[in-house]
């Protein structure tokens, strides 16, 4: 199965993300949230892997600018119609091959998934 590599072009993790593939060869697709979107499916499945608030960003400007009442009281639900709304919500990057999951980059964490060698 292909490596897929899902983020925001703009985004500084995810441009490192990037670079160490390449530099490594590895071969990925990227998929584009602000062009290509996400879907519930997709954001069900990550969310059911690793957790909502894994997968959910707060720490990002998109989150903070939130009005208070958005950002009380989330629930696995309500974190994905955040997500569905504004997809710079979703952590960035996600790696995706095959049944690995990776939220975020940190170079040992790709090499440990057998990213790359």
């Amino acid at each position: 199965m292909a490596i897929i590599l899902y983020g925001i072009p703009n985004c500084d993790t995810v441009k490192k993300a990037r670079v160490w593939l390449d530099a490594h060869g590895v071969a990925y697709t990227f998929h584009d949230y602000k062009k290509a979107g996400i879907d519930a499916a997709t954001l069900r499945g990550w969310t059911a892997k690793l957790g909502w608030e894994t997968v959910l960003n707060r720490a990002g400007t998109t989150f903070r600018k939130l009005p208070e009442a958005d950002r009380a009281d989330i629930t696995e639900d309500k974190a994905i119609a955040l997500m569905l709304a504004q997809p710079s919500m979703i952590k960035r990057p996600m790696l995706v091959n095959g049944d690995v999951l990776l939220a975020g980059f940190k170079p040992d964490t790709y090499l440990e998934a057998g990213i790359a060698s």
